[in-house]
Order: structure tokens, then C-alpha cells, then sequence
């Protein structure tokens, strides 16, 4: 090989090198891209034995899932009806779950495994809902079985993961102190199966606890029931149910506190009718305080005028009628800070011109300086406005001024253009917004025929937030224009307003008293801009 074939020779050697290093280090080791997120539970294999043997006589049983699991959770979630003097072992071995019975099954007996939501995978915890294992002692297993639907009393949806379970007659008792040990959970439809179930007479319930413990709560829980008991000798569909937060029977405060502003707030467990509160101690602190009760009566905050005190001494009534006594302590070196918040009711920095200009904060103000306030039109100064104090609440101020539509307005509130009760002013606050047009909203006309004429129904009317923004009661044929509706979806519902007192009332379990039914109208309402929508409603008569 002469020398220019050397070299040559090795130019080809090089390129295939580097040829081959630009191959490889594009195809440089990767960290493996996640795929799409695993959202399917651990999905069974076998048991052994089947689920569904009569004549079982095995000391324990065997369970085998399609990928590894865990167990959570299982003393409150795992559970064995009839129950046994000792609970059944579980005991995880790989994809496997053994079940072992330390105590001996009675004969003739059906019984059934329910694993609640014990049984998840590892990663994403996707839970084996509604995993049951059934076995006979005997050589039939029992065959009743009780399904429905579980609704919210109040938004007639569908509700998911309520817990529907059954008590016999004789444990009745049971409910409120322990967790069944026959129940289900609804599916996303709010359907639910209670199975392999033997005759007897059952309490029939349904419930959505907030810890996971099966057991009533009423001060956290949802609850409904059947008001009758139910003889179950045949196979039972359509047993309904809605769930209702009850009304707690006793009144109670269920949280008191001094904030970090020196407001105190209180929660109770019940709305109140006529509520009214009195600071007995220190004296001299009843006369100046300000009080706002929220709008279903069931908290409030206290503002006092003086908060040197080491404790003070507060009455709670309810139509004249004392609820209870309660004493709130502070530290004598406890300091507050009393910054002034100011919010509005604009919509998307638009002015609903039927409405007004409305501003609210969060401490009553004692002096308001115009000559700190700041408003503009389309950049033009004005000072044709005033700021008004809503005669029916005390945190809420209106700014009147004759306004133009579509002009825009700019407020600016200067820093102490607003002193508090504590003679604490605000910081510099500044608003811009426009006044919105007729053609952002639209009317609507409802014709409402009741079936009983001396009966009273409540009409509300609720946005697509799900938020009440009107209410009418009615007692006869009556038409109710709804007028300047920002465009959007509105639906309306009724309550049957069974004692006539103009509010919705919840159930009672211990009076077996269901909650008013209400109703709502499946056509939805919606309002265009420039617009009056006419319709008529007729309401059904209550089922």
C-alpha cells in the first residue's frame, strides 16, 4: 500500500469514528418519559375458594389481584356480616390476600366480605370499590337484595361514595354508635346494591361521613333514610333516598375566636331564627359594640371597641330565648393588626348600572374625608358623588352618582380617606372600571301556577355557579318579572314549603321527619341581552 493509500485509509477511518460517536451521542440515554397515569384498582384474579360457595367449610380464604396492592385503612373498611365475636385476619403475601377465620362461621349461615376501600394499588392508590366476597355455610346462599338511588336533598344530582347500608330492626340502635356492617357505595349515578341480604326487617340508611368511619356525625355529616322500616322477603328496586345536613336538635358553639384583627368570630350548629347577643363583661362594652350575623344566621363577627380586657363575657339568644354563656380570654401582650380591606360588586371590572356602586369592608368606619377621594369620569374630576352607608348593614357603603353608560369611572381612595372604629385608616386604594351597556343584560317573565292553591311553594332563582340570586315566595298564580339579568344561564327551583314558614327545613332522623322536597325545573332558563324571555311554569304536585 503506497503512502497516499495510507492516508487515504485512514481519512476513511476517522469519518466512520466520527460517523459513528454523531450516531450514538444523538441516541444519548434518555430518562424513561412517564406514560399515561394509571386510573385502573387492583382487578381480581381467583379466589379460592370461588366467591359464592355454599357449603364452605375452608378456614381461610384466598384472594389474588392482577398487579401488587396494599391495605388501608382496613379495621375501619373491612368489615363481616353477620359480624364475629373475632374480625377475620388479612394478610397480604405478594398479589395475594389471605382471609382467615379465627372464630368458627355458623352453619346455614350466608356471609359477606366487604372490603370497603381497603384494597388499593401501590402507586396511585386507585381503590377496589365495592370488592365483596360472599360464602354459604349452608347449601344455598341468601338471594334478597335492596337497590336505588341516593340524591342531595337540596341540588337533586346524583351523589357519589354515599354509603348505603341497612340495620336490622333489632340493632337499630346501632346507628349513630357504630358502623354497619351491611352497606355499599354509590357509583357516580348515586346507584347502589345491597346483596345477598336474608329476610328480616331492616332500617334502611344512607350516609356521607366526612372521616371515613361509617358512623354518624351530626355536627360534620349528611344523612338520609327510609322512614319506615322495610319487611324484606322479596327483591326491593327503587328504594330512594336523599341526604340532608340535619338540624342539630340542641344548640351548641361550635368554634369561638379572638382573629389576629381582634374580630371575634363564632360558628354555632344551628340557624338561628332571631338571634341577638350581649357582651355582659367587661360593662361598657355592650353599648359600642358592632355585630353582623351571617346570612343563614349560623356565625357571626363581633367587633369591640376596647380589647384591653383579659377576658369578656358573651350571651347568645335566639328570639329572646338564652342559647349560652360563653367566656373568650386573651394575653395581656396580644397585639392586632387592623389592616382595612376594601372589596366591590363588580363583574369583570364592569358596573351593573341597576345596581349601584357598592363597597365593603371589613371594619366599621367611623369617618369618611371626601376631600381624600378621588373620582373621575373618562378621566374628567367629579364631585357630584356621595358615599352612603347601607341603613342594613354597617360594612357596606353605596356610592351614589348619576352614571353613564359605557363611560368609565376611576375612584381613588387617598391613604386615611377612611377611618375605622380603632382610628385606623386605609392605604391608597384605586378602582377603574366601566359601566356596562343595556345590551349586557336581558329580562325574564315567569308565569308560576301552584296544584294546590293553599299551599305555599318557594320560588328561587340560581345562577350557573349554583348561587341563589333571587327568592319569591308563592302562595297562587303569579307572574314575577326578573329584570336586568346579566345574560347566562339561570335555572329555577321550588320548595315545597310544607309548615308555610318561607324557609327550606331539613329532616329530623330521631322524628323520622323527611326534609321539604324540592323540585327543579329541567328547563334551563336563559337570559340573552336585550332581551325578555316569557315562560310558564307549572309545578308539579309533591309525590
Amino acid at each position: 500500500m503506497t503512502k497516499y493509500e495510507d492516508m487515504h485509509f485512514l481519512r476513511k477511518i476517522i469519518a466512520f469514528f466520527c460517523l459513528t460517536v454523531a450516531i450514538y451521542g444523538c441516541a444519548s440515554i434518555q430518562q424513561p418519559q412517564g406514560g399515561p397515569r394509571d386510573t385502573t384498582p387492583p382487578q381480581v384474579v381467583k379466589m379460592i375458594p370461588e366467591n359464592r360457595t355454599v357449603n364452605f367449610n375452608a378456614k381461610k380464604v384466598t384472594i389474588e389481584f392482577d398487579e401488587y396492592f396494599k391495605l388501608q385503612n382496613e379495621f375501619k373498611e373491612f368489615s363481616i356480616s353477620p359480624e364475629l365475636n373475632r374480625p377475620p385476619l388479612l394478610k397480604k403475601k405478594g398479589k395475594k390476600l389471605e382471609i382467615t377465620f379465627p372464630d368458627s362461621l355458623e352453619k346455614n349461615t350466608t356471609y359477606t366480605l366487604n372490603f370497603g376501600k381497603s384494597i388499593a394499588d401501590v402507586n396511585e392508590s386507585n381503590v377496589a370499590k365495592n370488592l365483596t366476597y360472599v360464602l354459604g355455610t349452608g347449601p344455598k346462599l341468601d338471594s334478597l337484595s335492596i337497590s336505588g338511588r341516593i340524591t342531595n336533598a337540596i341540588t337533586g344530582l346524583p351523589e357519589l361514595d354515599v354509603i348505603a347500608f341497612i340495620l336490622p330492626l333489632n340493632k337499630d340502635t346501632l346507628f349513630g354508635k357504630g358502623k354497619p356492617s351491611i352497606y355499599t357505595t354509590t357509583d357516580s349515578s348515586g346507584l347502589y346494591t345491597l346483596s345477598n341480604l336474608r329476610e328480616d326487617t331492616y332500617k334502611i340508611y344512607a350516609l356521607k361521613d366526612k372521616n371515613g368511619d361509617k358512623i354518624y356525625m351530626q355536627s360534620t355529616d349528611e344523612v338520609g333514610f327510609i322512614k319506615d322500616s322495610v319487611h324484606l322477603d322479596k327483591k326491593l328496586d327503587s328504594v330512594n333516598m336523599v341526604i340532608f345536613k340535619e338540624k342539630a336538635a340542641t344548640f351548641r358553639l361550635m368554634e369561638k375566636k379572638i382573629g389576629p384583627d381582634g374580630v371575634i368570630s363564632m360558628v354555632f350548629n344551628q340557624k338561628l331564627k332571631n338571634p341577638e347577643v350581649t357582651v355582659n363583661e367587661p360593662e361598657g362594652l355592650n353599648a359600642s359594640k358592632k355585630i353582623k350575623f351571617s346570612k343563614e344566621n349560623d356565625s357571626l363577627r363581633l367587633w369591640l371597641s376596647d380589647l384591653s380586657f383579659d377576658s369578656t363575657k358573651v350571651s347568645i339568644k335566639d328570639s329572646g330565648k338564652l342559647l349560652q354563656t360563653t367566656t373568650l380570654t386573651r394575653g395581656k401582650k396580644e397585639t392586632y393588626l387592623r389592616n382595612l380591606m376594601i372589596s366591590d360588586n363588580l363583574e369583570s371590572a364592569l358596573l351593573n348600572p341597576n345596581k349601584g356602586f357598592r363597597l365593603n369592608f371589613n371594619f366599621p368606619i367611623e369617618k369618611i374625608d371626601p376631600s381624600k377621594i378621588i373620582f373621575m369620569e373618562d378621566s374628567v374630576p367629579k364631585t357630584d358623588f356621595t358615599l352612603v352607608k347601607d341603613s342594613a348593614d354597617f360594612l357596606s357603603y353605596v356610592l351614589k352618582y348619576p352614571w353613564k353608560l359605557k363611560k368609565t369611572y376611576n375612584i381613588k381612595f387617598e391613604p386615611e380617606a377612611l377611618t375605622t372604629m380603632y382610628n385606623s385608616g386605609n392605604k391608597e386604594f384605586t378602582k377603574t372600571f366601566t359601566v356596562a351597556g343595556k345590551d349586557n343584560y336581558g329580562t325574564l317573565k315567569v308565569t308560576i301556577i301552584p296544584p294546590e292553591k293553599d299551599k305555599s311553594y318557594i320560588l328561587e332563582v340560581i345562577n350557573e355557579n349554583k348561587a341563589i340570586v333571587n327568592t319569591i315566595v308563592v302562595k297562587k298564580d303569579t307572574t314575577a318579572i326578573f329584570a336586568n339579568y346579566r345574560a347566562g344561564k339561570y335555572f329555577i327551583r321550588i320548595i315545597y314549603d310544607t309548615n308555610k314558614n318561607g324557609i327550606w327545613d331539613t329532616g329530623n332522623v330521631a322524628e323520622r321527619q323527611q326534609p321539604e322536597k324540592i323540585w327543579t325545573e329541567p328547563k334551563e332558563m336563559s337570559i340573552r341581552a336585550l332581551w325578555e324571555r316569557n315562560e310558564v311554569i307549572n309545578i308539579p304536585p309533591e309525590k
